[in-house]
């Protein structure tokens, strides 16, 4: 009987240490499973439909107002702009700007309060720079043509004053370019504001008087976009 009994008692160790060491196995395989697990978690945070690169664009309508001088004299600006933005870098469209500039001179329409009027229109051009900030740094130019003249101040400052056409007299035309730097407050995907400062660069002009020559000059100034600035952002990933 001891024979077997000793029999009996090896093999049941030998079976112990065989289940032992599955489960040292198991235990071990699965302490080595948990960082593969972890970074296939990290991998898989996101479903990519394609790998096409997003690109932006946008579409805006602008409104701005300026404040600069004609030969030493106020000058009030308005202006309105139509614009494409391609992927947040390059805006290209159309601009135009009016202006009122209070000169008091004395001319053939009034002896002490003639003013000088115009406005110019033209190709918008304007690179920007860390488009991904909330605040842009921007490069604005203006390449336009249009009139100027000279008007009877006293149509504009007094409400009761009779409009007649000798009011205005004949126009001269003008070509302009206007460079400038801008910053960009990015407020919304579809309201941006700026604030900046320009320089316009104008051609001869011939107006009797013939004090000015030029409408040449600094002008500083605020403005309002509304539109689309990032059509397309995120339209190729979607997180889990």
């Amino acid at each position: 009987m001891q024979p077997f009994l000793k029999q009996l008692v090896f093999k049941s160790n030998q079976s112990k240490k065989y289940r032992m060491k599955q489960l040292k196995s198991i235990i071990l395989g699965f302490l080595l499973s948990l960082p593969v697990c972890g970074i296939a978690q990290d991998e898989t945070d996101y479903v990519e439909f394609n790998d096409r690169k997003n690109v932006v664009h946008g579409v805006y309508l602008g409104l701005n107002m300026a404040y600069g001088e004609i030969k030493n004299k106020d000058t009030f600006f308005t202006g309105l702009k139509v614009a494409y933005v391609a992927n947040q870098q390059f805006e290209v469209g159309l601009s135009t700007v009016g202006f009122y500039s209070q000169q008091n001179l004395t001319g053939a329409l009034s002896a002490n309060n003639e003013d000088l009027i115009g406005g110019y229109v033209g190709l918008h051009l304007e690179p920007i720079f860390f488009s991904k900030s909330l605040v842009n740094l921007s490069f604005p130019v203006l390449i336009g043509a249009g009139a100027v003249g000279y008007v009877d101040g006293d149509f504009f400052e007094n409400d009761d004053y009779d409009y007649d056409h000798d009011d205005f007299e004949t126009a001269d035309a003008i070509f302009v370019l206007e460079p400038g730097v801008n910053l960009l407050f990015n407020v919304s995907r579809y309201l941006q504001l700026e604030a900046g400062v320009k320089y316009r660069f104008s051609s001869h002009i011939d107006l009797a008087p013939n004090s000015i020559s030029r409408i040449s000059g600094f002008s500083g100034g605020i403005g309002v976009k509304v539109g689309i600035f990032n059509m397309g952002r995120n339209r190729y990933k979607k997180n889990l």
